[in-house]
């Protein structure tokens, strides 16, 4: 007991402020370095400006091996050993980061006092240790380290501290993993988002976005926080202007910069993504995009609200006399949790964007919603992508909406999106939005570009967690109307 009371008044004491935790970090808890030595662990810049300015919730962006991950174990294996009931959560993006973490945990445990980890009555003796858990039963408190990949991470528990890790490479939806998390947290709990960019887009993106929204407290930290980022030093004289202007507003060193040019010979594109410089230009430049990210943004900042919206319906431009139009239609499954549907209306002749419809409908609803359209727009072609559900709303649209003006590929009704087709029409779409951004007009289009990717299995596709059914309408929209042209 006396022990277990003296952890409990270390609880106490480290709970009075960032100080007073990073002394006890500093005193207790110890690392493998760089060099493979176990050494204390003691903040580095970046560590030691995240702990003074933490809250309770906190999102971190950062550039790679800045120590974040480090230190939250750290910080969570203290506050998760020197107080009763409490339950630690840390979340890895994949199942072998999540072993790594866990063995750098155990490593805290091994090398904390003798007295407190061995015998019958010692405070921190484990109860469970199985991979990925510890837990110490004279405190009833507990560590867990898992991966966002495992089937219900998180669901059923009450957690008092959340670490979740690389968040951008999330498997999966990514969003909806992260809610679960979020609601068993208790209210009174502290989190940790960390991750590096991957992306203007995603789950990540959109938490750093809203922070102001959410009440969470942005951390960014550049790579020259790192003091191990140098090399052989380049002399002023030799820097371009770019690398003067960058090491006057931030106080770089020549080693710093001649790093920097390390960096750019071994990563090139990649170095504003895993070393990043600032919150803006980090996000734009990483990822795997399709489109021209910054047209995308620059139309993004152009773009003005739509002159009207019929439910989730949006109208820039009313159907003009003696015009001709095209409705593009993706089809979804339809109902409460499925994909959503999406309908394009653009101008035959010039692509512009006329209207658009984004909605869960199943195949009957939307063949009545394209109809509608269709018919308000002069009788417009429509041309449906008969991939999945498309050919149900063919048939409903044929049959129940007597609708005869369809589009269709060598005799069979619809368009139909191949392997072949498809990088072609992502193609066209991204030639016109940097050619012709003045084109689109939707937001939700816009902004589902931002996170269209190429996928790992060298196909693309919506980021984990977001969706691409409004690309992939304006995108047979634009290969249609295409088609059309040559034709005459």
């Amino acid at each position: 007991m006396k022990d277990v009371e003296a952890l409990l008044s270390l609880g106490r004491e480290i709970a009075r402020g960032p100080e007073s935790m990073t002394r006890a970090i500093e005193r207790h808890i110890k690392v493998r370095n760089r060099n493979g030595e176990i050494v204390a662990l003691a903040a580095n810049p970046a560590q030691f400006a995240f702990e003074q300015a933490r809250g309770n919730k906190n999102i971190v962006l950062k550039a790679r091996q800045m120590g974040i991950t480090t230190w939250a174990a750290a910080r969570f294996f203290m506050k998760t050993i020197t107080a009763r009931g409490v339950l630690t959560v840390q979340v890895a993006h994949t199942r072998e980061a999540a072993e790594g973490i866990f063995r750098m945990v155990q490593r805290f445990w091994e090398h904390l006092p003798e007295e407190w980890r061995e015998g019958p009555n010692a405070p921190l003796r484990r109860g469970r240790a199985n991979v990925g858990q510890m837990s110490f039963p004279e405190l009833d408190s507990e560590f867990r380290i898992v991966s966002a990949g495992d089937p219900g991470a998180g669901r059923g528990l009450s957690i008092q501290n959340l670490h979740l890790s690389e968040v951008s490479r999330w498997p999966g939806d990514a969003a909806e993993t992260l809610a679960g998390l979020r609601a068993a947290l208790s209210p009174a709990g502290e989190m940790v988002i960390e991750s590096t960019p991957n992306g203007a887009g995603g789950c990540f993106y959109d938490e750093w976005s809203r922070a102001n929204v959410t009440d969470t407290v942005q951390h960014f930290f550049p790579w020259w926080l790192e003091p191990a980022y140098v090399s052989a030093s380049v002399t002023e004289n030799e820097y371009t202007e770019e690398e003067r202007a960058l090491a006057e507003k931030h106080a770089l060193s020549p080693q710093q910069i001649g790093f920097r040019r390390t960096l750019e010979s071994s990563f090139h594109g990649l170095r504003a993504q895993e070393y990043a410089e600032d919150a803006v230009s980090c996000f734009r430049a990483s990822g795997n995009c399709c489109f021209a990210v910054e047209a995308v943004f620059k139309r993004l900042e152009e773009l003005l609200p739509p002159v009207a919206r019929q439910g989730e319906t949006l109208y820039w431009f009313p159907p003009l006399a003696n015009k001709r139009y095209i409705v593009a239609v993706d089809s979804a499954g339809g109902g409460a949790d499925g994909d959503f549907a999406a309908v394009q209306v653009v101008d035959r002749e010039t692509g512009l964007q006329c209207a658009e419809l984004q909605k869960r409908l199943n195949p009957l609803e939307l063949a009545q919603a394209a109809a509608l359209l269709a018919r308000e727009y002069n009788g417009a072609l429509v041309a449906v992508e008969r991939n999945n559900h498309g050919a149900a709303v063919l048939a409903y649209l044929e049959s129940r909406e007597r609708y005869a003006n369809l589009y269709a590929q060598e005799g069979v009704a619809g368009w139909l999106t191949s392997p072949a087709s498809k990088p072609r029409m992502i193609a066209l779409l991204n030639s016109l939005l940097v050619e012709s951004p003045e084109m689109f007009y939707s937001r939700r289009l816009l902004e589902e570009c931002r996170t269209y990717n190429t996928l790992p299995n060298g196909g693309t596709g919506a980021a984990p967690g977001s969706h691409d059914d409004c690309v992939m309408a304006m995108a047979v929209a634009q290969a249609v109307r295409a088609e059309m042209l040559v034709k005459g």
